[in-house]
C-alpha cells in the first residue's frame, strides 16, 4: 500500500490555509488529485495538464470563469482573485465539470502563491517519515504487527500523523480518514456525542469502542506526557484485545509520546529561533541587519503588524497557547503569500509580522487592508485585533513602527474591539491619552481643580454631577441632547449644570477650562 499522502485538492486547501485560499464554488467533494500548477495566459494556452491547479490571472467575472471552465478540461481547480463573482449559471457549470473555483486573497502575489503551491506539492510527493526507522510510520507498522490490526496515530484534533500498512483491511471510514489525513467530521461527531473521546482521555489504559453498523470496532489508547494529552493510537479490530495485546498497545503509547515530544521540541526550537530573530529585527539595533538576513526578510519600506487574540473568550490556558501558535502560523502564511520577504513570529502573546510594501503612497492604509483581509478570513475561528505601524524606510525605523503597532493594538483592546484592524495614525490621539494615563498612574497623580471638587461632591452626596458634565461636553453643549442622554428633563439638566458650575468653580464658557476637564475625564477614566 502506498503510504504517502495523496495531494488531493482538499489536502492542499487544508495545508495552505483558508487565510490564503478558500472555496468559492464547489462541485461537491474536493478529492480531485492536484498534479501541478499552471498559470493561465489567454494569449498562449498550451494543453492543460490533467489535475492542474490553474491560476487564472486577470479572470475577474463569472462569464470569463465559465469560459475558462469550458476550455480547461479535467483540471483540479481554478484559482481567481477575491472577490469572486459567482452566479447560478457558474455554480451549475462547476457541478457539471466537477472543477472547483477557489478564491485567492486579494493582497496575495500570484508569483508567490505559485511558488507556495509548487513547494507544497513537492513536499507531498516526497517520501514521508515512514521510510525512516525512527519515524512515526515505522512505529505505526510495529504496532500493527503487534496487534495484527491496521493502526493510525492521530493528534488531539483527529488529524492523522501516521498510519500503518494493511489499511485496505479496514472499513470505509478508516479509508476516508487515511486519504484525507483527518477523521471525517461525521465520524468525529459520532464519537464525540457517544462520549468516546471523554472515555479515551480519562483512561490511562486502552479502551474498546463498538461502532455497530458504522464499521469495524476500534481499540484506542491516549498518548500522554504526564497529564497532557498529545494524541491517540487507533486500531481497527473485530473483537476486544487480549491482555497481552492491551499491554502492547499501552506500551506503544509511551514510545509514540516520546517521538511526538521530540518532533514538538524540534518545531518549538525552530519557532523560538524565528521569534528571537524577528524580535531582534523589531528592536532595530545593530544586530537587526544580520537577523533580517537570516530570516530572509526585506530591509527597506516595512510596516509592522501586531496581532493578538481576544483572550477574554478563553478559559483554558492550554487552548489559548495552542490557538496563539495556530493564529501566528496563519498570519505568517498570509503575509508570506503577499510578499516572499515577509515574516511573522509569536513574541510573548503578540504575533508580529514584518510586511514589505512597494512604493506608491498610502502604505499604512494598504497594510491595514491586508490586516483586515486576514481578520475576515480567520474570524470564524479566531477573534483578534491587529495594530499597524507607520512605514519604516529601513531597519533603523522598524522599532518605531513596532511601537506604533503596539499602541494601535492597545487602543483597540482598551475600546473592547474584536476583529478589527487600525493604523497608528488613525488612533494617534487615543494612543496619546493612554500614554498620559500610564504617566499619571506611574507618578500616582490624582485629579485636580474643578474635576476633583465634582468627584468629591458626588462621592459625598451620591449626586451625578460628573455624569451631567460628561453628557454636556459629549453633546457639544446641546442641553436637550445631553438631557436625553442621561434620561432627565431638560430643565432638570439645566439645574444640575448650574449646580456643578457653582460647586466645581468651572467656567463652561472658557475653552481652556473645558479642555482641561475633558482631558482629566479621559485620562483618569472616572
Amino acid at each position: 500500500m502506498n503510504t504517502r499522502p495523496r495531494a488531493s485538492l482538499r489536502r492542499v486547501l487544508e495545508d495552505i490555509g483558508s487565510t490564503v485560499l478558500d472555496v468559492a464554488a464547489s462541485p461537491g467533494d474536493l478529492d480531485a488529485e492536484v498534479t501541478g500548477v499552471h498559470i493561465h495566459d489567454p494569449m498562449d494556452e498550451p494543453p492543460l495538464q490533467e489535475g492542474a491547479l490553474v491560476l487564472a490571472v486577470g479572470v475577474d467575472s463569472a462569464e470569463r470563469i465559465r469560459a475558462l471552465l469550458d476550455a480547461a478540461g479535467p483540471v483540479a481547480g481554478i484559482v481567481v482573485k477575491q472577490p469572486v463573482e459567482i452566479d447560478e449559471p457558474l455554480r451549475a457549470r462547476v457541478r457539471e465539470t466537477g472543477v472547483a473555483v477557489l478564491g485567492l486573497t486579494r493582497a496575495a502575489s500570484w508569483a508567490q502563491v505559485a511558488a507556495l503551491l509548487r513547494s507544497l506539492l513537492a513536499e507531498l510527493r516526497d517520501p514521508l517519515p515512514d521510510e525512516s526507522p525512527d519515524g512515526l510510520f515505522s512505529l505505526a507498522n510495529a504496532v500493527c504487527a503487534l496487534l495484527d490490526a491496521p493502526v493510525t496515530i492521530e493528534d488531539r484534533s483527529s488529524r492523522v500523523l501516521a498510519y500503518s500498512e494493511r489499511q485496505e483491511e479496514a472499513d470505509p471510514g478508516r479509508v476516508a480518514t487515511v486519504l484525507g489525513r483527518q477523521v471525517p467530521e461525521r465520524y468525529r461527531r459520532m464519537l464525540q456525542e457517544g462520549g468516546v473521546f471523554r472515555r479515551l482521555y480519562q483512561s490511562r489504559e486502552p479502551i474498546y469502542i463498538e461502532l455497530h453498523d458504522e464499521g469495524i470496532n476500534r481499540a484506542a489508547v491516549a498518548v500522554r506526557s504526564g497529564d497532557e494529552i498529545l494524541g491517540s493510537i487507533w486500531a481497527a479490530v473485530r473483537e476486544p484485545l487480549s491482555e497481552q495485546r492491551r499491554r502492547a498497545l499501552a506500551d506503544a503509547a509511551k514510545i509514540v509520546a516520546l517521538q511526538l515530544l521530540r518532533q514538538r521540541a524540534g518545531a518549538d526550537t525552530s519557532r523560538r529561533l524565528r521569534a528571537d530573530l524577528l524580535a531582534t529585527v523589531l528592536a532595530g539595533g545593530r544586530d537587526a541587519a544580520e537577523a533580517a538576513g537570516r530570516l530572509g526578510v526585506a530591509s527597506e519600506r516595512l510596516c509592522v503588524l501586531a496581532a493578538q487574540l481576544t483572550e477574554e473568550a478563553y478559559d483554558d490556558a492550554a487552548r489559548l497557547e495552542s490557538d496563539r501558535q495556530r493564529f501566528c502560523d496563519a498570519l505568517a502564511l498570509h503575509v508570506g503569500a503577499i510578499h516572499p520577504k515577509a515574516a511573522a513570529a509569536l513574541v510573548g502573546s503578540v504575533a508580529y509580522a514584518v510586511l514589505p510594501l512597494q512604493a506608491g503612497g498610502q502604505e499604512e492604509a494598504r497594510a491595514v487592508r491586508v490586516a483586515e483581509s486576514f481578520l475576515t478570513r480567520v474570524g470564524p475561528r479566531h477573534a483578534a485585533n491587529i495594530g499597524v505601524g507607520r512605514l519604516a524606510a529601513d531597519l533603523a525605523e522598524v522599532a518605531r513602527s513596532r511601537a506604533d503597532a503596539d499602541r494601535a493594538l492597545r487602543v483597540l483592546r482598551a475600546g473592547g474591539a474584536s476583529g478589527q484592524a487600525a493604523g497608528y495614525t488613525s488612533v494617534h490621539f487615543e494612543a496619546l491619552l493612554l500614554q498620559f494615563s500610564d504617566l499619571v498612574r506611574a507618578e500616582k497623580q490624582a485629579p485636580t481643580g474643578p474635576y476633583e471638587r465634582l468627584l468629591a461632591y458626588d462621592a459625598e452626596h451620591g449626586s451625578e454631577l460628573v455624569a451631567t458634565l460628561r453628557a454636556y461636553l459629549d453633546a457639544f453643549g446641546d442641553v436637550n441632547a445631553a438631557a436625553a442622554r442621561v434620561h432627565v428633563h431638560a430643565n432638570t439638566f439645566r439645574y444640575r449644570l448650574k449646580r456643578l458650575t457653582e460647586i466645581g468653580g468651572l467656567d463652561l464658557s472658557d475653552p481652556d477650562a473645558r479642555l482641561s476637564v475633558m482631558l482629566q475625564m479621559r485620562i483618569f477614566g472616572r
